[in-house]
C-alpha cells in the first residue's frame, strides 16, 4: 500500500477540512448563544402574555358577572314595569266601570226626575181644574138670592124657567124667563195627559218603553218609544225617547242612525235633561263612524255648556286620550 504523502489530494482535504473546523468552532459557539438568548426572550415573552391572557380572562369573568348582574336588573325591572302597567290598567278599566256605573245611575236619576216633573205638571193642572170648579160654584152660589125676612126658602137653580117661584116681594128665583141657566162646574182637560183616541198617557208610554229598554227589548222598546213620540209630539219626555233611541242604535252598532237620533234631542228638546249626555254619546258615535273633527267640536260644545256635569269630565279624559285640548 502506498504512503500518503504531503501532495496526496486525500492528505489536502484533511487539512482543509482541519482548517476549516478550527475557524468554524468559535462561530457556532456565538450563534448557539444568542439563540439560546432569543429563546429566554420568547420564553418570557410567551410567559408575558399568558399572565395577559390569564389578566384578561379574569376582568373578562368580571365583565361577564356584571353584564349578567345588570341583565337581571334589568328583567326584574322590566317585570316591575309590567306588574305596575297592569295594576294602572286594572285600576283605569274599575274608575271607568264605575264612571259608566255612575252615569247609568244619573240617567236613571235624571229619567225619575223627569217623570217626577210629569206627575206635578199633572197635579198643578188637575189643581188648576179644581180651582176652576170652585170659582164656578162660588159663582153661581153668589147669583143665587137671598131669602126675604120671612124665611121663604131658596129654590134650586134646576127650577124651569117658565114657573119661577114668586117671593113676598113679588120677584122670582133664579134666571127669568128665556135666560139660560148658569153654567155648571168645569170638567178637567185630560187632553194634557192623553192623546185624543183615549190610548196610555205620555207618562205610561215612557215607562213601559224604558222598562222593555233596560230589559234588553231593544226591538220592542224602539217600536214603544217611536209611538211615543208619534203621540206626544211635543212631550218633553219625547226627547228622553230620541235620547234612548240613539242608545239602542249605538249598543246594535249603528252610530250613523244614533248621530241622527241624538240630533233629534238637541234640536228639538233645547231645555231636557238628557242634553249633556246626548252631546257625549253623538261625539261618541262621530269618532266611530271617523267624524274626528266633528266629535271633537261637539265635545268642546258639552264642555263649554255643561262645565261641571259628569258628561263634561268624561268628555275632558276622550279629548286628553285624544292629546287634544278642550278649549
Amino acid at each position: 500500500m502506498s504512503r500518503l504523502t504531503f501532495r496526496s489530494p486525500l492528505f489536502r482535504f484533511a487539512a482543509v477540512a482541519l482548517l476549516f473546523c478550527g475557524f468554524a468552532v468559535p462561530r457556532a459557539h456565538a450563534v448557539s448563544k444568542e439563540m439560546i438568548q432569543l429563546q429566554v426572550q420568547v420564553q418570557q415573552l410567551q410567559d408575558a402574555v399568558a399572565r395577559l391572557q390569564q389578566s384578561n380572562d379574569e376582568r373578562m369573568g368580571v365583565l361577564k358577572d356584571l353584564v349578567q348582574q345588570t341583565a337581571d336588573s334589568v328583567n326584574k325591572m322590566s317585570v316591575d314595569v309590567n306588574g305596575l302597567k297592569l295594576a294602572m290598567q286594572n285600576q283605569q278599566d274599575a274608575m271607568g266601570a264605575k264612571s259608566d256605573q255612575l252615569s247609568g245611575q244619573v240617567q236613571a236619576m235624571n229619567d225619575s226626575i223627569d217623570e217626577l216633573k210629569a206627575r206635578l205638571t199633572r197635579m198643578e193642572k188637575a189643581l188648576g181644574s179644581i180651582q176652576s170648579q170652585q170659582q164656578s160654584t162660588a159663582a153661581i152660589l153668589s147669583n143665587l138670592p137671598q131669602g126675604s125676612g120671612s124665611g121663604a126658602n131658596v129654590q134650586p137653580a134646576t127650577t124651569p124657567a117658565s114657573a119661577p117661584p114668586p117671593t113676598n116681594d113679588g120677584s122670582t128665583l133664579g134666571p127669568a124667563p128665556g135666560e139660560p141657566l148658569p153654567a155648571g162646574p168645569a170638567q178637567p182637560d185630560a187632553s194634557a195627559s192623553q192623546p185624543d183616541s183615549g190610548g196610555p198617557s205620555a207618562s205610561d208610554m215612557y215607562r213601559t218603553a224604558y222598562s222593555d229598554y233596560m230589559a234588553g227589548k231593544y226591538p220592542l222598546a224602539t217600536s214603544e218609544f217611536s209611538d211615543l213620540i208619534k203621540a206626544y209630539p211635543d212631550d218633553n219626555l219625547s226627547g228622553n225617547a230620541f235620547y234612548y233611541l240613539g242608545e239602542i242604535n249605538m249598543r246594535t252598532q249603528r252610530p250613523t242612525a244614533a248621530i241622527k237620533d241624538y240630533n233629534q234631542l238637541l234640536e228639538r228638546y233645547p231645555a231636557n235633561s238628557k242634553i249633556p249626555a246626548g252631546q257625549l254619546h253623538k261625539a261618541e258615535a262621530m269618532f266611530a263612524v271617523r267624524q274626528t273633527e266633528a266629535g271633537v267640536r261637539e265635545l268642546r260644545s258639552l264642555i263649554q255648556r255643561y262645565p261641571n256635569s259628569p258628561e263634561a269630565t268624561q268628555g275632558r279624559q276622550k279629548l286628553a286620550s285624544l292629546h287634544v285640548s278642550s278649549r
